[in-house]
């Protein structure tokens, strides 16, 4: 692969909602290009893009893979992205080091709540974009209703610049809006024959060009006064005013086509290469001073100091932990030494390269505005700015969403607990929206992420990579146990057996404490009832005690205990005596004084769109939840409501199906509360159940 200027950069995400095309669109693009030389298939599991076991078994896209493509004198850097909610911090990863963005929807089912989620990404990153109507020779296939309801979700300015030639098993070719022109392609798309436009498109060609026409002129004040005067716009003005449009996210354009059969690609790739901003005419990114904080522009120019951004780490079974990074200032080059500015660390680089799917192509530079891959960095990890010593800057993190669903992962066989730790904590570094976590209270391995497929997909990768077999399981709840009442009790431990003998006794009165100040010991012997030195073994055995209560076995928090009496044996009475006469005294004590059980209730906030607001605000009650307050805000409405941890187990699933996807929402640990008595007997039930089984 040739060298190639910050101008002649293309860097462009491919997104949808899942199953529109993406990865197929990638393959038909390759293949134009002359990249690869065999069209893939999903569906055979032979794309370039998608690599990965796990992807080639389920037929979806998992990770963002890298694909360059020459065309046109430019290189395009395409980022084939995962089209499902659970692996969206890819999604989230490539819209950052993306300038623009294609859309892929299908003429099928047109736009789907996966259509708008990436919307508001590109939205949210000022990405300039176009939509490929994918799937034109599918039956069904129905252009005009899937652009009119482009339009409804999107705005007017959503326009076509093509039409196709027929639909389903009639598609002909596409009609380019702007040349007036009629493609037809070949068996394989890689020829291409223009044309007149047939008779039977001519009305509907003029009919979308006139519209096409006053979309473009309102973008310029020339061209608007132009086309107010009644004069048609040239070729050339329409294609300069369409590219400023993009540009300004003024005009989105509609292409169209069929990625399997390869029509309409090489116009796609013209559009791209003519029309898409390069990193240059992105001009200049944010960072941050790394001594101090401030805000500073970091320039886009390969002769500037060198500043890179990691957004992905992929582990590969054979080369080990790939490094996918843009470079934003400088040029990069292979076996060099760079800064991590956000360890303040040396890092040593070896060979640079591209990917192209999983194949290497080994790079001699990275220019500004470029994206390439590195092997084996040793202290870099997703989201960490690489530059030169003396580069004073750090580039903002990637946002990654925050999990939103947790399991348990438990090994199938005894012993294999050290490996899953290490086959997680692999996963750990090259995925931002999995966590781990190793939960003392209820004594197992908490994993979280985007969904349950997510979840399953890691646990079958440690299987396959790393060969531990586990099973995901809803994680237990982490009761707690207190009082309400007051009692005063006796702890005796008396046992002679021969020899020296064990006395141990205690009066302890036992009261409740206020919510969070969980255990107090107060000594009030007098006299010397208890001794001195027995005092501790007395506070030791309580709170040994605390560990397991009498309701269901689970901890004692919010407790006090007072040590008022007790009495002793010169010879017999010792610190293990008195240990356990506390512990008498701790669970006769509990018992009398009205022990309850508490559970964690979290502090949970729904954003849905306002037509889901009835299910959301019913599904809470039925959850035992409790509204605390609601915000609307453009058709958006956030609610807040407290619900116990238990009842959000599957909150993620739930949620997806009320809202059909658009809903999302975010939860963390709020306080403890006493459990209903109904609930409590079913949550007793089973703890007693479980201990029986061991």
């Amino acid at each position: 692969m040739k060298n190639y200027t910050t101008e002649q950069i293309r860097n462009v995400a491919l997104i949808s909602h899942g199953g529109a095309g993406k990865t197929s669109l990638a393959e038909a693009m390759l293949y134009t290009s002359g990249a690869i030389t065999r069209l893939g298939r999903s569906d055979t599991g032979t794309t370039t893009t998608d690599f990965d076991p796990e992807e080639v078994k389920r037929q979806i896209t998992i990770n963002t893979s890298l694909a360059p493509i020459e065309w046109g004198g430019k290189k395009i850097n395409i980022l084939d992205t995962p089209g499902y909610f659970d692996f969206i911090g890819d999604v989230a990863g490539a819209m950052r080091v993306a300038d623009a963005a294609v859309v892929i929807v299908s003429a099928v089912s047109g736009v789907k709540v996966g259509t708008e989620k990436v919307w508001t990404y590109a939205n949210e990153n000022n990405m300039p974009r176009l939509v490929f109507i994918n799937k034109m020779d599918r039956e069904n296939a129905n252009y005009d209703r899937t652009l009119a309801n482009l339009q409804g979700f999107f705005g007017q300015n959503v326009v076509p610049v093509q039409v196709p030639m027929g639909a389903e098993s009639s598609l002909k070719g596409v009609i380019d809006l702007v040349k007036m022109k009629a493609y037809t392609f070949e068996a394989d798309g890689k020829k291409v024959m223009e044309g007149p436009i047939p008779e039977e498109f001519t009305a509907i060609a003029d009919s979308y060009r006139e519209k096409l026409m006053e979309v473009v002129a309102e973008s310029d004040d020339d061209l608007i006064m132009k086309y107010l005067e009644g004069e048609p716009l040239s070729d050339d003005e329409m294609t300069a005013g369409l590219r400023a449009g993009i540009l300004a996210g003024k005009i989105v354009p509609v292409l169209c086509g069929s990625a399997t059969q390869n029509i309409g690609t090489q116009l796609l790739l013209d559009m791209i290469s003519g029309t898409f901003p390069s990193p240059a005419d992105i001009g200049e990114a944010k960072g941050k001073k790394a001594d101090s904080g401030e805000d500073t522009a970091i320039k886009i120019d390969s002769s500037g100091p060198l500043s890179a951004l990691v957004f992905k780490t992929f582990a590969d079974p054979f080369v080990g932990k790939i490094s996918y990074f843009k470079v934003y200032s400088g040029t990069l080059k292979g076996d060099s030494q760079v800064n991590n500015a956000n360890k303040d660390k040396a890092e040593r680089l070896g060979q640079v390269f591209t990917m192209l799917g999983k194949t290497q192509i080994n790079l001699d530079r990275v220019p500004a505005g470029d994206i390439a891959a590195v092997a084996k960095l040793q202290v870099t990890t997703t989201g960490d700015t690489l530059c030169d010593k003396n580069c004073d800057v750090v580039l903002p993190p990637i946002e990654f969403p925050e999990p939103v669903t947790t399991f348990a992962v438990e090994p199938k066989k005894q012993g294999e607990e050290d490996k899953v730790a290490t086959g997680l904590a692999r996963f750990l570094e090259e995925d931002p929206t999995f966590r781990m976590e190793r939960n003392t209270e209820v004594k197992q391995t908490l994993i979280s992420g985007m969904g349950e497929l997510h979840l399953e997909i890691i646990t079958s990768r440690l299987a396959s990579k790393f060969g531990v077999d586990v099973e995901l399981k809803l994680p237990k709840i982490p009761y707690k146990e207190t009082i309400r009442g007051t009692a005063k009790v006796e702890g005796k431990h008396k046992k002679q057996s021969g020899g020296r003998g064990q006395f141990g006794h205690v009066w302890i009165e036992f009261s409740p404490l206020e919510d969070g100040e969980h255990f107090v010991f107060e000594d009030k012997i007098f006299g010397g009832s208890v001794p001195r030195q027995y005092i501790p073994a007395v506070e030791k055995g309580l709170r040994e005690a605390l560990e397991a209560g009498v309701l269901a076995g689970y901890p004692v928090v919010d407790i006090k205990a007072t040590l008022y009496d007790g009495s002793y044996h010169n010879v017999d009475s010792s610190e293990m005596a008195f240990k356990i006469a506390a512990h008498l005294a701790f669970k006769k004590g509990v018992e009398q004084a009205k022990p309850v059980l508490l559970e964690p209730v979290m502090l949970v906030e729904v954003v849905v769109p306002e037509q889901f607001m009835g299910d959301i605000m019913g599904d809470m009650n039925s959850r035992r939840g409790r509204i605390l307050g609601m915000e609307p805000s453009n058709g958006i409405q956030k609610i807040r409501a407290n619900v116990p941890m238990s009842e959000m187990l599957k909150y993620a699933i739930d949620l997806r199906s009320m809202t059909q996807g658009r809903g999302s929402f975010s939860m963390k640990f709020d306080r403890y509360e006493e459990v209903p008595a109904h609930s409590a007997e079913q949550v007793i039930a089973a703890a007693k159940a479980e201990k029986e089984e061991e």
